[in-house]
């Protein structure tokens, strides 16, 4: 069974975690809800059979656009969740979950958070297994102006920043929402960096120490994330392949 991916911007891919997927034997399933709905590329399926998890990547747009997809891919998140349907959500997949489950998304208080910036687990992440060998406080990519202001009832804060409350969290057994960008590889943090997004020029970070402090810190980036995305593909996305045989 295949892994539906929504990708909602033609930059912002999978990326790294795809190819640790791949590497695991999954098949992905990717929709490409930014082009046009067609036989060959449909957007959100009717039903569940034969998909194993959802994967919601980020984008430029913000919950609640007006966007012909983006009710239903909330609407179909919602119904994930209900089923217990392994289901990850990245910047504004996160975002979208979080909506979808009952909380609420909202601008920031302050500047847009973009570059390479420290992230800390709350205590009870540290017993998560998908953050298992993950370090307490890691450098992570960032790339938003929105955050998740309050969590959906019974849902529980993973990790957070100086400058966001909700970097990661748990809702139930088989949903989480990651605000940062854990699936990038450099090539994808350059063509954030060079995107000419006003977000980055109001966060106050310029391109060129942008990619100075990613190359500094992707060693470490690069080391923690492959760990997180294989956490994902062992023990959350395995869980559907164990119901299902």
């Amino acid at each position: 069974m295949p892994i539906l991916i929504f990708q909602h911007t033609a930059t912002e891919h999978a990326a790294r975690l795809a190819l640790t997927l791949r590497d695991h034997a999954r098949k992905l399933d990717v929709r490409r809800l930014d082009l046009p709905e067609t036989r060959t590329n449909p957007h959100i399926p009717t039903d569940f059979d034969n998909v194993e998890g959802i994967i919601s990547l980020g984008g430029q747009m913000n919950v609640g656009d007006d966007l012909p997809w983006m009710q239903r891919e909330t609407e179909f998140l919602a119904a994930a969740h209900k089923r217990n349907v392994p289901t990850v959500g990245i910047c504004l997949g996160a975002q979208l979950i979080a909506k979808a489950l009952g909380g609420t998304v909202a601008p920031m208080a302050g500047e847009p958070e973009w570059g390479m910036l420290p992230v800390r687990q709350f205590p009870i992440a540290n017993t998560d297994i998908i953050l298992a060998g993950i370090p307490w406080e890691l450098p992570q990519f960032h790339a938003h102006g929105q955050e998740i202001t309050t969590l959906p009832p019974g849902a529980a804060a993973l990790q957070a920043s100086d400058k966001c409350k909700v970097q990661s969290f748990r809702a139930g057994l088989r949903t989480y929402g990651f605000q940062y960008h854990f699936e990038c590889d450099l090539a994808m943090i350059r063509e954030f960096l060079t995107s000419g997004d006003p977000q980055m020029a109001a966060s106050g970070l310029s391109a060129e120490h942008g990619m100075e402090e990613a190359r500094i810190q992707y060693e470490m980036y690069t080391r923690t994330n492959d760990r997180l995305a294989v956490n994902l593909v062992t023990y959350l996305f395995a869980s559907a392949r164990a119901m299902s045989a």
